[in-house]
């Protein structure tokens, strides 16, 4: 079997496997990983039987993964994946007007999309590690849903420490007690005194913390890491092996990982047609595709917590590709980004993005109005985050095609948002019952690196699980 290399959007660092990707996380140049080549896929409709979604998950990912990792480990995670989602067909494609489709993401052990690509990072992860007989310092910055699926995934893990860093206050409660009840030895839950971008920009510079690495291995599982947003791929040929004719998607975007996934899908050759981001008010994206000036600003509270994110990392990866992978332009760009907070994009390379993807934004009023619409035409019960995708999908022309629009968390995960907009809570599945009832554990820091290194000394390595 081949074996793919990944190389930096910021082409100072060498190359690496697939391996390499999911161990460290992001590159020594502070760049992001992205395969060398892109490998043409054609893959089959994933069926209802025993092996459906696994078997399709590892047919598209083979040719990512290559002889980096032991044999059967894919198949070992691709499974490990079906097997913790609570519905036969894995990702359900439900039809709700002519042409307009919701593909449901929601079905996993937490009540998010994070869960299909996390549980397969855990189990790659774990394969990986054992190889080298080697522990891995595990961050991961979360607006809510990334943090709820990587301590659901990795808790109790042998070879993982895992410190999740959210923003205090903003996420919602299910989502907190998500992170904050597993009761493992081996996760650490900090709340940071900021918005995700804190969270986010925090991990960064604990992945680039020269005493953390000296000793161990660090990565983090947020969509910077290239395993974690290969695993969200699969889905995407799911629903178009289904519908069997190419569609546009539409995604509910904060952090960039999902859509770019949708974007990689279709680079690869798979029939997914046009990627249309939809972010709520916090909307730098679409302020980037329209201006050409990419400015960070502080996230804004919204209903759609998840996606409170005004500095999306993946974004990096589609200056990347859509300047022709220009890895000098890119290093540079991220560079004054860094310093100044904004950049300005070239207008060549303002075009390219604009002819790889679209961005709307959707306000809190189009939200509520969405899951009251939701509610009323088809008996569907949807989350902020599916109601901005959706209201954007509306948007769309059919006539040139069918539209997805991913719907990306549970309900009952923002019962305080669903009541405020249609006068009831929604009913929990069985996999968010009994939250309440299970002691809270998390440290409340201030946003600076000095703050989360002591909280991280004081636990992990106090504890002595890693030395």
């Amino acid at each position: 079997m081949t074996m793919l290399k990944y190389v930096s959007t910021r082409g100072l660092a060498p190359p690496c496997d697939f391996a390499g990707t999911v161990i460290d996380g992001i590159a020594s140049d502070g760049g992001l990983f992205a395969p060398a080549q892109w490998p043409r896929l054609d893959v089959a409709a994933p069926g209802q039987g025993e092996s459906g979604y696994a078997a399709l998950a590892q047919s598209l990912l083979e040719p990512f993964v290559g002889a980096a990792l032991p044999e059967g480990a894919l198949a070992a995670a691709t499974r490990r994946v079906q097997d913790r989602v609570a519905h036969p067909l894995t990702v359900p494609l439900v039809e709700i007007a002519p042409d307009l489709f919701v593909l449901e993401l929601f079905h996993g052990p937490t009540g998010a999309f994070k869960d299909l690509a996390m549980q397969l990072v855990a189990g790659l992860s774990e394969a990986a590690l054992a190889q080298g007989g080697e522990r891995l310092l595990l961050f991961t910055a979360t607006s809510g849903d990334t943090g709820a699926a990587a301590v659901n995934a990795f808790a109790g893990a042998d070879r993982v420490d895992l410190v999740v860093l959210h923003p205090l206050d903003r996420v919602s409660p299910v989502q907190r007690m998500q992170m904050t009840t597993s009761g493992a030895p081996n996760v650490l839950n900090l709340a940071v005194r900021g918005d995700f971008d804190d969270c986010q920009r925090l991990v960064k510079a604990l992945l680039a913390e020269p005493g953390l690495k000296a000793s161990r291995h660090v990565s983090s599982v947020n969509s910077i890491n290239w395993a974690r947003l290969a695993g969200q791929m699969p889905y995407y040929a799911a629903a178009a092996a289904t519908l069997g004719r190419s569609a546009t998607y539409v995604v509910p975007t904060g952090n960039f990982g999902d859509a770019f996934a949708g974007w990689a899908a279709r680079r690869c050759g798979l029939p997914v047609g046009g990627i249309v981001a939809a972010t709520n008010r916090n909307d730098a994206l679409v302020r980037a595709l329209d201006t050409g000036i990419y400015e960070r600003s502080q996230a804004r509270p919204t209903a759609s917590v998840s996606m409170d994110v005004q500095a999306p990392s993946n974004f990096e990866r589609l200056v990347f590709e859509a300047s022709g992978r220009d890895a000098d332009l890119t290093r540079g760009l991220f560079a004054d980004f860094a310093r100044d907070g904004r950049m300005s994009l070239p207008g060549d390379l303002l075009a390219a993005l604009r002819r790889e993807v679209t961005a709307v934004s959707v306000s809190e009023a189009e939200t509520v109005e969405e899951m009251r619409r939701s509610w009323a035409e088809n008996g569907r019960v949807i989350c902020p985050h599916t109601a901005v995708a959706l209201h954007a999908a509306r948007r769309v022309d059919r006539t040139a095609g069918p539209v997805v629009a991913l719907s990306t968390a549970h309900p009952a995960k923002f019962p305080e948002s669903v009541e405020a907009a249609l006068g009831f809570a929604p009913e929990r599945p069985p996999q968010l019952e009994g939250l309440e009832g299970r002691t809270e554990r998390f440290e409340v820091v201030d946003a600076t690196l000095e703050a989360v290194l002591a909280a991280i000394g004081q636990t992990i390595f106090a504890s002595g699980r890693i030395t």
